[in-house]
Parts: C-alpha cells; sequence; structure tokens
C-alpha cells in the first residue's frame, strides 16, 4: 500500500515544498541505505572508545548477520548504500597513531568486503566525533599530520573500489575554531587522494554533530566549503548532514515531532544550491510509530524534491542493535526471510517511498 493513501499529509506537505524549491525538475534521489552498527560499540561523544564493548556486525566474529541483513536491504528495499561506523582506536588497537592494525583492520574488513559483495556503495566512518580520548583532532588532541596518516592508510587499501565512500568523521561538535577543523578535515581529503582514491566521494562534517539545521548558520558550510581536492577542485566533495525527527534533535526519543523542512532543509539545499554543491544525510531515524512514519515521509520527500542538491538518506540503525533500541531498523529473520521495522517499510524503504533511483 503506498504511503500516500495511509498519510494524505505527506502529498500536501510534498507538493508544498516542490513549489518552494521554484519548481525543480524532479529527479529520483540517487542514494538510500542504512547504518550497520557495530564496531563503533563502545564509542562515546568525547571520542573514547572501549574496544572491547564492540559487536561486530559480522558473523563469524560476533554471530550478528550484517552481510544477510545488507543482502535483504538490497534485493528487497532496494537500498544501495551502507555506512560501516567504526572506531579509531579499534583500527589502530589503542594507538593514537595513523597506522593501522593489522588483525583489526581484517576485522572490520569483513564488513566493507560484506558490502561491497551486495554491489551497494559503503562508507567507511570514523566514529570519533572529532576527537581522540577526549582531545579535538588538530585542536590540542592528535595532529592534522597523524590524522592525514590515517586516512591515507584506509584509502590506500580501497583506492581502486569505485563504490567506497569515505566519510571523514563522525558528528564533531563543541569544535572551538570551526576554520581550524577546516583545515584538519583538508589534511584528511589531502590524504586520501594522494593515497590514490582520487575519484571517489569524500563526506565533510561540521560541527554541531553535522546537524542539517546548523550547518549554514553555525559557519561549517562555508569553512568546509574551502577544502579542496589537490587540484583545486571540489569534485566528489560532498558535505556529510545529520537530523532527526524527535523533539530535541538527539535521536533518542521514539516520537517524531517534525519533518525538519522549514528550519532544517530548505536553508541548506538553499545554500547547496547556490554555491553549487551536495549533501548526503547519512544519519535520520525515528521510533517505529506512526509519527515517524508520517513525518520521515515528508522528509524524504521533500528531499526528493531537491535532489538536485540532496543525494539521499540513510537510517540509524542495523546491524548489532537489538530490535527493541529505541531507533532500530534492523530487520528480523524468521527462519525463511527478513521483515523489516515498521518506520523502514512504510517510509525508508525505496520500495515503498518510490523516490530512489534504484526503484524508479
Amino acid at each position: 500500500m503506498a504511503i500516500k493513501f495511509l498519510f494524505p499529509f505527506v502529498v500536501a506537505t510534498l507538493s508544498s515544498a516542490t513549489v518552494a524549491v521554484n519548481a525543480q525538475t524532479f529527479a529520483p534521489l540517487q542514494f538510500a541505505g542504512v547504518n550497520i552498527a557495530g564496531f563503533d560499540f563502545g564509542c562515546g561523544t568525547d571520542g573514547t572508545c572501549i574496544i572491547s564493548q564492540t559487536v561486530p556486525p559480522v558473523y563469524q566474529l560476533s554471530g550478528v548477520n550484517g552481510l544477510g541483513q545488507m543482502q535483504h536491504f538490497v534485493e528487497n528495499d532496494g537500498y544501495n548504500v551502507f555506512r560501516l561506523p567504526v572506531g579509531w582506536q579499534y583500527l589502530t588497537y589503542n594507538q593514537m597513531t595513523g597506522v593501522l592494525n593489522e588483525t583489526q583492520f581484517a576485522n572490520y574488513n569483513m564488513l566493507v568486503s560484506d558490502c561491497l559483495s551486495t554491489g551497494a556503495y559503503c562508507e567507511i566512518d570514523i566514529h570519533n566525533y572529532a576527537r581522540y580520548d577526549g582531545e579535538i583532532i588538530g585542536q590540542g588532541g592528535p595532529s592534522n599530520e597523524v590524522f592525514a596518516e590515517l586516512w591515507y592508510n584506509i584509502a590506500s587499501y580501497w583506492k581502486n573500489e569505485a563504490k567506497v565512500v569515505f566519510g571523514v568523521m563522525n558528528e564533531p561538535h563543541d569544535i572551538p575554531d570551526i576554520y581550524t577543523w577546516a583545515e584538519s578535515v583538508q589534511c584528511a581529503v589531502t590524504g586520501i587522494r594522494d593515497a590514490g582514491a582520487t575519484t571517489q566521494m569524500i563526506l565533510l562534517p561540521g560541527n554541531n554533530y553535522t546537524s542539517a539545521e546548523a550547518f549554514v548558520s553555525s559557519g561549517s558550510a562555508e569553512a568546509l566549503g574551502m577544502v579542496r581536492n589537490p587540484d583545486g577542485t571540489f569534485t566528489n566533495l560532498i558535505m556529510d548532514v545529520h537530523k532527526y525527527l524527535d523533539y530535541d534533535n538527539s535521536g533518542t526519543h521514539a516520537p517524531c515531532v517534525t519533518n525538519n523542512i522549514e528550519d532544517s532543509w530548505y536553508p541548506l539545499s538553499t545554500w547547496l544550491r547556490e554555491n553549487g554543491r551536495q549533501a548526503l544525510n547519512t544519519e535520520t531515524g525515528g521510533g517505529n510509530v506512526d509519527s515517524c512514519v508520517g513525518y520521515i515521509s515528508q522528509q524524504i520527500g521533500y528531499q526528493a524534491a531537491n535532489s538536485d542538491v540532496i543525494l539521499g538518506y540513510l537510517g540509524w540503525s542495523a546491524g548489532s542493535f537489538a530490535t527493541d533500541y529505541v531507533l532500530s531498523q534492523v530487520p528480523t529473520y524468521n527462519g525463511t526471510g527478513w521483515n523489516d521495522t515498521l518506520l523502514v517499510s512504510m517510509a525508508m524503504s525505496p520500495m515503498t517511498n518510490m523516490l530512489v533511483a534504484t526503484v524508479v
């Protein structure tokens, strides 16, 4: 059953959204997917990561069938991108260095290889909040040189994989100087490109937990807009934004209270279009309740109406989360197939919303 019949107010909202963007010619979103979490478990917003708390979404390592989940999402929902969070400490075995630990990296690469085997795009996401053990990268913590070395070594491994996406950092926050942070991001970008990954997408994260609502007003857009490839272009340098729909934008409450259009997606899409840039919404979601089905449907509809500048969305989260996690998008296996959560089946699945290139 199509969403518009269950939630008639979505139609009106999408119609007004289309008008608001000056009748941009509709084209489907390029990407839709979900986070496959677990290698980031134990990481806090202060950049500490207790690696003994990781639950890798790799069957051979934990019994969690991340591959089965991803295969289901691709084959039954039309997803084509997965974000694969991992703690910096996990990759270097608790050393503040850019040198990868061979065993730890091999474990993480099992997940990346599983992802690539589905034919989807796979985002490498360092889930450290612009920090290492409480200290901000390039501002009292790891040097920009160490950060660049980390990304050089990561990118060297996947430099020939066109469908690997490099997510420079998860949710920077409380950054004293956004322009200094942009310099750190520039070092990471240069490291990735110098490693030979010259064409893949790189995602640039801003302050305020890379909030879509604050991306322009906080100065993140302006600062990150100056980040360039070594050849001076910004080709495939994509703004990385998050946005939840609960009352405090924390992503910790089941009910949704907003579609984020007026305060987040409209000003962001306006800035992107005026500056010739694009963004990818790499975290969004809500509880498996009717309010979130309605508001997420409106948000995705607006994003699709602005698909020239907003590339797509990824839900938070599947992978190693328990199915009773407040924002669970973990499908359940019934012995013969997978069953999606309410939010995925009724709103986020491209097979339901028909707003993503994989199904249109």
